[in-house]
């Protein structure tokens, strides 16, 4: 019974909502099979580990970004920001002369797949759909903020809890 309890805190333990049983048999946890009888308790279950980290993050674009041979690509991966991303776009001419630009620059670093394109950049997201930009922005926040940009908080008056948003209203702000 023990082990049952240690292995649901590990399965309540991910915080991106997907479980931690990698076993696949669907059979019921507490009851030991053949190899559970024989094998030693760290064979049985990977324990999750705190120190992993997920860097990357799939996402579908809502329209998707039309190459120029009318292709459309929808399934994507964007990787972490790094505080490398945020700064280097800040020196590109197009982001001193206009800073809207600087999520497409950004983008365009974090962006490691779309569809089928050999390869993204800023150029690519320059030219998406204005609803793709602005689910990739929300996507960006999302995944580098550990997913969300709230922050629960006491009123000094009252005491009353209650929420605030904390994100910026650009890439890079917060």
């Amino acid at each position: 019974m023990r082990r049952t309890a240690s292995r649901a805190a590990g399965v309540a333990a991910h915080s991106d909502g997907h479980a931690a049983d990698q076993g696949g048999s669907g059979a019921d946890a507490t009851a030991p099979g053949p190899a559970a009888a024989t094998a030693p308790p760290a064979a049985q279950q990977a324990p999750y580990r705190q120190d992993e980290l997920r860097t990357e993050f799939p996402f579908q674009l809502p329209r998707g970004y039309v190459d120029e041979a009318g292709t459309v690509h929808r399934d994507g991966v964007m990787r972490l920001s790094t505080a490398r991303d945020e700064l280097v776009p800040l020196r590109d001419v197009r982001v001193q002369e206009n800073p809207a630009f600087l999520s497409v620059v950004l983008l365009g670093r974090v962006i490691t797949r779309l569809g089928t394109l050999a390869m993204v950049h800023d150029g690519i997201v320059e030219n998406m759909f204005a609803s793709d930009l602005a689910f990739l922005q929300d996507f960006y926040r999302q995944i580098n903020a550990e997913g969300h940009t709230r922050a629960a908080v006491d009123c000094p008056h009252c005491s009353e809890s209650f929420e605030v948003e904390l994100g910026g209203s650009r890439l890079g702000e917060s």
